[in-house]
């Protein structure tokens, strides 16, 4: 009686070489890396919590980053608001939300670099303080003693914004509205804070942050003089 033929057949010990991972170079597997390796890659770079928030150089953020963030944040919210003074009163708590957080920082490095920090109490010494530097213009009003002019000729929520003709209207900027009405309440200078397209020939984008303080503000004014 002939037995049946084998349906598997065995590797002879060459071919079963030829195939192993250890036997042959062609299906060598890199080594893992040691524990201790891995711990020292991890330490040479820190995390964005362990940075250190006095080095402003290391920390800034590039144009083209924030322009493709923003325009998103743009067009999520115009799909969720009915009107163009919707679309900018959440721009605008957006804006004040990041202002919050804006006031802190610039805090912390005003306190950490001086050995003698002081603060301003007056509004108009404050305003250029904070808002000085990357203004074109701070301007009082000659009509309302209670309002101040924020004048940007190019302002960055606008570079990279294509906006409609049918919302003309629409100024992106009212984002940087949130943050100014945010850093003065958490100085101590209630306003409402709006932004207004006002462009020129020569600056198109021009837009004027249009600062209304509160009675309170004024009265203070007023005893310090």
């Amino acid at each position: 009686m002939q037995q049946p033929p084998a349906r598997f057949s065995v590797l002879s010990s060459s071919s079963a070489d030829l195939l192993s991972p250890t036997g042959s170079s062609r299906f060598s597997l890199p080594s893992a890396p040691s524990i201790s390796a891995t711990l020292g890659q991890s330490r040479q770079r820190p995390s964005i919590c362990e940075r250190n928030l006095n080095k402003t150089r290391s920390s800034e953020v590039s144009a083209s980053a924030f322009a493709f963030l923003f325009s998103e944040i743009v067009q999520y919210t115009q799909k969720r608001v009915s009107g163009i003074n919707d679309l900018e009163r959440r721009l605008n708590i957006l804006g004040y939300r990041v202002g919050m957080r804006v006031l802190e920082l610039i805090t912390w490095r005003a306190e950490s670099s001086s050995k003698a920090p002081k603060r301003e109490i007056r509004f108009l010494p404050a305003l250029i303080a904070v808002f000085g530097r990357p203004a074109d213009a701070i301007e009082k009003s000659v009509e309302n003693e209670d309002e101040y002019m924020i004048i940007d000729n190019d302002p960055l929520p606008e570079r990279h914004i294509s906006v409609p003709r049918d919302m003309s209207q629409l100024s992106c900027s009212s984002f940087t509205a949130g943050i100014v009405e945010a850093v003065l309440d958490g100085l101590g200078f209630p306003a409402r804070v709006t932004a207004h397209n006002t462009p020129t020939q020569q600056y198109p984008s021009r837009t004027t942050i249009l600062i209304k303080l509160e009675k309170s503000v004024l009265e203070r004014e007023e005893i310090l003089k």
